[in-house]
């Protein structure tokens, strides 16, 4: 994947995040992770409050949205509409969930976007990243976001590598894309849009659009048949 296919407009249809503005004032997305918390407290204070429930300092859950007594819950966390927070999930702060999104059992998300029918429904860990338009995360994929020697993070694009000067960076998830079960995601990881990722894999570079990551080394195009 080129520099030029990891913008913001290539990876997201924005029209479905109640984060659109902040994209829109950024190129990476990864350049938003530092935003989250600050833009939760301006945008929570300017939805409709005959829509969103305000809660503690920081918190703003959609009416329609029914909380287990299991699930817990940080400061800085944005809850749309018909989104399903199931047995245990755990969501850290400085995050926003999107409309119809699935944060489901033993789930964590923490300094994250996910963006509308997103899911994160079975024992994943999703921080300091962000998960496009209706992309799920398969039973216990998780995106990793500190490297083991804790240094800076680097996106490494096939035409040179970008730093972004974070430590704590996951993996930016394109819409519709598939993380298989037990996949995990490495530091700085971007998959593209429509993109699938097998069961079990160690993803340690960039995806491009319409995609399968075998592993390393094995990535081919979809190829699409008409019947």
């Amino acid at each position: 994947m080129k520099k030029e296919d990891m913008t913001n407009q290539d990876l997201f249809d924005t029209n479905h995040t109640l984060a659109k503005l902040l994209f829109e004032q950024t190129t990476y997305p990864w350049e938003v992770l530092p935003k989250i918390s600050e833009f939760i407290v301006s945008l929570g204070e300017r939805l409709p409050k005959d829509e969103y429930v305000h809660v503690g300092k920081a918190v703003w859950i959609h009416k329609s949205v029914n909380l287990p007594p299991t699930a817990c819950m940080g400061e800085n966390v944005i809850i749309g509409k018909g989104a399903q927070i199931r047995h245990c999930a755990f969501i850290r702060g400085n995050a926003i969930i999107g409309d119809f999104a699935v944060i489901g059992n033993s789930s964590e998300v923490k300094n994250a976007i996910v963006f509308d029918g997103a899911q994160v429904p079975h024992f994943n860990y999703l921080g300091d990243s962000i998960l496009g338009f209706k992309a799920h995360m398969g039973a216990s994929s998780i995106a990793s976001n500190v490297k083991s020697d804790k240094s800076l993070v680097t996106v490494h694009a096939e035409d040179g590598d970008i730093e972004t000067g974070l430590k704590k960076f996951g993996a930016i998830i394109g819409d519709f894309a598939e993380i298989g079960c037990g996949a995990v995601l490495n530091p700085g990881t971007v998959i593209g849009p429509k993109s699938n990722i097998y069961p079990l894999s160690c993803v340690r570079e960039c995806v491009d659009a319409n995609s399968i990551y075998k592993k390393q080394g094995e990535v081919v195009e979809k190829v699409v048949t008409e019947e």
